[in-house]
């Protein structure tokens, strides 16, 4: 009885460590990835910078739930939205968050990654880390995750030195909607979006 009262308890504990590193083992392994991307050698040449934008974008796109973020970050002028208007603005808002996230990721030199710590609330998690730069300057990088229904961690949130992307950008978004309407913040963003294109 013992014997098996410590096996189960051994189970437990292991399929509960296994889920608590699924989270962080997603992140880093995203994380990594696109490290790989920007310091590989033959990409970072100019004549392959389209090739190094879809790579990355690929591979951010496995981990950043971009719906859920554009909702979130629409807040309350999201269910006023029609399904068309969702599906444009989460177009452009995807297309917002990868290029400043590629453009950010590209300027990668050497920075140390250290994860330190994981936190794990039913079907949602949230992973800290912090990025440590040659010079020894710190700061914190933290994803925030949901759970999906077919069983994978997606990122609905980063937090950086404290703060919220997506609350950032509700922020900015809730401003040009108060001040000029929904259609002013969709131009804006069509803008940006073609602005960024390469």
């Amino acid at each position: 009885m013992l014997k098996r009262t410590i096996l189960l308890a051994t189970i437990c504990l292991f399929v509960a460590t296994t889920a608590f590193a699924t989270v962080t083992d997603t992140i880093k392994k995203t994380v990594n990835d696109v490290i790989h991307i920007v310091t590989d050698k033959e990409l970072k040449k100019k004549s392959n910078e389209q090739r190094r934008r879809t790579a990355i974008k690929k591979s951010i796109a496995t981990i950043f739930d971009s719906q859920e973020m554009a909702k979130r970050a629409l807040g309350k002028h999201w269910n006023q939205r029609t399904p068309a208007e969702k599906k444009q603005f989460v177009d452009l808002f995807a297309t917002l968050l990868e290029n400043s996230y590629a453009g950010k990721i590209e300027s990668y030199n050497n920075e140390k990654i250290v994860y330190t710590k994981e936190t794990l609330d039913g079907d949602f998690a949230e992973v800290k880390s912090k990025v440590i730069t040659p010079k020894q300057d710190e700061y914190t990088l933290d994803y925030k995750l949901m759970k999906k229904e077919n069983g994978t961690w997606m990122v609905y949130d980063v937090v950086i030195e404290g703060v919220s992307l997506v609350s950032n950008y509700r922020t900015q978004f809730n401003k040009i909607i108060s001040t000029n309407g929904y259609a002013e913040l969709v131009k804006k963003l069509q803008a940006k979006s073609n602005e960024l294109k390469m």
